[in-house]
């Protein structure tokens, strides 16, 4: 048995996914690249390149990555944005991408020398968003996210041949993402027309179970006609939702006016994101007599999972699952407090489980010095 903490990402899970991204690719035409800001687990990368066309990215080294093991045999490709690149990576990130996109149209310039020989786009804000949270809103007031107007983009349209959109958020309404690509095309429609292909972003949770995928195909073939582009979408959540635990290991039990459980993990360091966004993890299935509060072991006094239902009183030694634990989640982990990172292991469809990687002091030392 595989010591917790530990990150379990179960292939027969992630297949669900999987299967309703490549029926939207032959319903609809258009390209879905894996979000590497959301989902970064380069140890499945081969078993989704069978059903995705590469990888998108934030950064030279995310490009890198989905360079090198994103089905690196299969002509996968590989997607190069950056909110501002440096003159030290701009070589490297040519090197290895497909398409570079620029965040505004001073860095396309500033690079355009350089970069005259690749395939580039620009990333554009429209203005709207589904977020509901200041801290992750694109069209927040101010927001540096991509070139806001049709007239600062116009002078350098012919400089490229694509447009990126990411203006949706745990979108899971499709009518509200057919208004939102309404405004789009009203906005930069006649700009859109210039190009070969436009990135409608990610945040679109597609594979939800309600989600209408065959009304999103016909609205991104209709699109994508209607323009005479080539369509990517860029999912993230929507290729791994539901795919990933966190095994943890109760470790004490205390009672403060509430049933409390200390576990071997940290919210604040292995599930950042539901700290970062006042989120509650989650546990399946939450039902029983018993309440109990699940606490990280970091000395942050508000390391908490969370409150939950279980049919019999927690103790030392029992294993929790905690639910949906890769997007944001395994990218964001961190050493907090020394707090053992998780190691990350896979249950193939054949029920076996591999342990893929695992984290030990030395691997702490080499992070801080």
């Amino acid at each position: 048995m595989i010591q917790t903490p530990y990150y379990l990402i179960d292939k027969s899970r992630l297949l669900p996914n999987m299967e309703k991204i490549a029926h939207l690719r032959e319903r609809s035409g258009a390209k879905a690249l894996l979000a590497l800001k959301c989902f970064a687990s380069w140890p499945v990368f081969d078993f989704m390149s069978d059903y995705m066309d590469g990888t998108t990215s934030s950064s030279l080294y995310e490009v890198k990555l989905g360079h090198d093991k994103f089905g690196p045999t299969k002509a996968k490709e590989t997607h190069a944005y950056s909110v501002a690149w440096a003159d030290h990576e701009i070589d490297e990130v040519l090197h290895v991408s497909n398409k570079i996109i620029f965040n505004t149209a001073a860095q396309l310039m500033r690079f355009e020398e350089k970069s005259r020989d690749h395939t580039r786009g620009l990333r554009v804000n429209p203005g709207v968003s589904t977020s509901d949270f200041d801290l992750a809103d694109p069209a927040r007031p101010f927001s540096r996210l991509g070139e806001h107007t049709a007239e600062g983009i116009a002078p350098v349209a012919d400089l490229i041949s694509g447009f990126m959109f990411h203006n949706n958020c745990e979108n899971d309404d499709f009518d509200r993402f057919d208004e939102m690509l309404g405004h789009i095309e009203d906005r930069f429609g006649t700009l859109i027309k210039r190009m070969q292909w436009i990135s409608l972003g990610g945040g679109i949770h597609f594979t939800g179970d309600t989600y209408p995928l065959d009304r999103f195909a016909e609205r991104l073939k209709r699109f994508a006609g209607e323009n005479e582009v080539q369509v990517y979408l860029e999912p993230g959540e929507a290729a791994i939702t539901g795919s990933t635990t966190l095994e943890v290991s109760v470790l004490d039990t205390l009672h403060n006016g509430k049933n409390l459980a200390i576990v071997d993990s940290s919210i604040e360091a292995h599930m950042l994101d539901l700290l970062i966004y006042r989120e509650s993890a989650k546990i399946s299935p939450n039902t029983g007599a018993h309440e109990w509060m699940i606490c990280g072991k970091s000395c942050l006094a508000g390391d908490i999972f969370g409150e939950f239902k279980f049919e019999h009183p927690l103790k030392t030694g029992d294993r929790l699952s905690l639910q949906d634990a890769a997007g944001y989640t395994m990218v964001k982990k961190n050493w907090f407090n020394g707090v053992k990172m998780p190691a990350i292991a896979v249950r193939e469809l054949d029920g076996t489980i591999n342990l893929v990687r695992d984290f030990g002091y030395d691997d702490f030392l080499a992070a801080l010095g």
